[in-house]
């Protein structure tokens, strides 16, 4: 969806945005009174594509795992909205996107952006379609983030709300991560400044490695140490040399080389940075309650043991606000050892909880 000059987005850093554009996909079908639609927000380096092919990789969609005909998160049923986020590059505006002013790519003319942005990015798409409320915003990671901006910004637009794996404000620990990995990316001399769109080069070593450093933080040590343990790659003995000798490395490598193919590393610095600006209670005095006062929004708090990026303390911060606004809300933690992507993955528990909390807010809301 292309929003046109005369219609900018006014960001948090006190600039105005136009023209920009979301990139989204839907599935299933939007009913009569339109209100059976569900806002999937996908993670850092996530996309719109949560069920159906990536175009560029060709891998099937993301979230197959829970959103699909017949799944947690029934397309049969539901009409389901997954918008790439302002910043990113699969068809958003983004530093890769074109400056109308100049007629070259952005690059880091591109404007700071926050999760709030974001957010309102997709309150414009929204609009655009014409639903004044939708039954279910879900998301996990970053996603949650977003879950949480629009339960606490615009919770008369939001009936349920599902943040999983998440945070209400990034950590020291979160944003130290973030910064080696922007280090990483800008230390690559064909980074040029952020002006490598210019020049045909990418930097792509310095993206493969914040890229690396990332994903560690999404495993958790028994699930490295059960996929991999110490074994050697492809060979009997150590080659004494800096080779992958281990299938770990080896494992972080193709994550990073994989990973370059389909993401601009400008788009990376600037997520990171929004998701290390994201804090909720930051303007409410501190007080995270506050961000959820008199909100009518059904909620359904979702985290996992061993998930150490996002632990389950913060999703037990949340909880605690909302419980202290007389919020509706639910929240189960799951039993896992796949670390923070758990719920990326193969989860019957985690599944049968948004099955049960999404089919019970569908009764309430006349949905079925």
């Amino acid at each position: 969806m292309h929003f046109p000059d005369d219609k900018p987005l006014r960001l948090e850093c006190g600039q105005d945005l136009a023209p920009f554009s979301i990139a989204y996909t839907t599935s299933g079908k939007l009913n009569a009174d339109r209100s059976n639609a569900i806002l999937i927000c996908h993670a850092l380096t996530g996309d719109q594509f949560v069920t159906s092919d990536h175009p560029l990789t060709g891998k099937p969609g993301w979230w197959l795992t829970l959103v699909g005909p017949g799944k947690a998160i029934d397309t049969d049923r539901y009409f389901v909205i997954c918008p790439n986020i302002l910043g990113s590059c699969m068809g958003s505006t983004g530093p890769a996107s074109i400056n109308p002013q100049t007629k070259e790519p952005y690059g880091l003319k591109f404007p700071m952006i926050t999760i709030g942005d974001i957010v309102n990015a997709q309150v414009r798409l929204i609009d655009h379609l014409k639903i004044d409320q939708l039954f279910a915003v879900v998301g996990g990671s970053m996603g949650g983030m977003q879950v949480l901006q629009w339960a606490s910004h615009f919770s008369n637009r939001v009936y349920a709300a599902v943040p999983i794996a998440t945070t209400s404000r990034h950590s020291s620990q979160n944003i130290a991560f973030h910064e080696v990995g922007r280090q990483a990316v800008m230390a690559d001399p064909k980074w040029h400044g952020g002006n490598y769109y210019e020049t045909g080069e990418v930097p792509r070593n310095g993206l493969a490695v914040a890229r690396m450093a990332a994903h560690i933080t999404y495993l958790s040590e028994d699930a490295l140490q059960e996929k991999f343990g110490r074994n050697l790659q492809n060979r009997t003995t150590r080659t004494f040399t800096f080779d992958a000798d281990f299938q770990v490395e080896s494992y972080l490598r193709h994550q990073g080389s994989t990973f370059v193919d389909r993401f601009d590393p400008n788009s990376y610095l600037y997520i990171t940075r929004a998701m290390d600006y994201f804090d909720l209670a930051s303007s409410h005095m501190g007080i995270l309650s506050k961000a959820f006062q008199a909100t009518t929004t059904r909620f359904c708090v979702v985290s996992f043991t061993s998930d150490w990026l996002y632990p389950t303390r913060e999703s037990r911060d949340i909880v605690r606000a909302l419980n202290a606004v007389a919020a509706d809300v639910s929240f189960v933690e799951i039993d896992s050892n796949a670390g923070h992507d758990a719920f990326l993955l193969d989860e019957p528990e985690f599944f049968e909880t948004i099955r049960g909390f999404i089919n019970a807010a569908a009764q309430k809301r006349g949905l079925e």
